[in-house]
């Protein structure tokens, strides 16, 4: 599912700019994506276009998130640690971030998501609001820290 993401991600500049369904289909498949991953973040992306359409509001700046046992779960530590830094760096304001977790659930990791699928989900959240993330923001979500130069 999450190839399929970057691949809408990397050739629509906006959902929107996306053909409807059945076409978008086709292409995927005729790019080479199979069709269960393709229904599969299709149905993620439905999802996505629900969870901005009623995430709207404000949070009192001095409030905390706390996660439930099953975000903790789902998400793990790590997941929840880069959460918590792209809101501390300013970033992922609160209604943004609770799209965040809505789509992190909503994937069918099978296990705590892992890291790397977390940062395309951000993107996609990004993505579907029409914002493009800052680009440092960016760095951090497409290169690997194993392949950072430390200066």
């Amino acid at each position: 599912m999450f190839d399929v993401l970057v691949y809408l991600y990397e050739n629509y500049w906006r959902p929107d700019a996306c053909p409807d369904h059945a076409q978008l289909t086709r292409k995927l498949s005729a790019v080479g994506f199979e069709n269960d991953e393709i229904e599969e973040a299709l149905t993620w992306l439905e999802g996505l276009s629900h969870a901005v359409k009623s995430h709207a509001g404000t949070q009192s700046p001095g409030s905390m998130r706390v996660y439930t046992q099953a975000e903790q779960d789902q998400l793990g530590e790590e997941c929840i640690g880069f959460i918590s830094f792209l809101e501390s760096a300013g970033v992922l304001p609160a209604p943004m971030r609770e799209i965040v977790i809505d789509r992190a659930m909503a994937s069918n990791a099978g296990g705590p998501v892992r890291l790397e699928d977390l940062k395309i989900i951000v993107l996609m959240v990004f993505w579907s609001l029409g914002e493009e993330p800052d680009a440092l923001i960016l760095d951090e979500l497409f290169v690997d820290a194993a392949d950072r130069l430390i200066h």
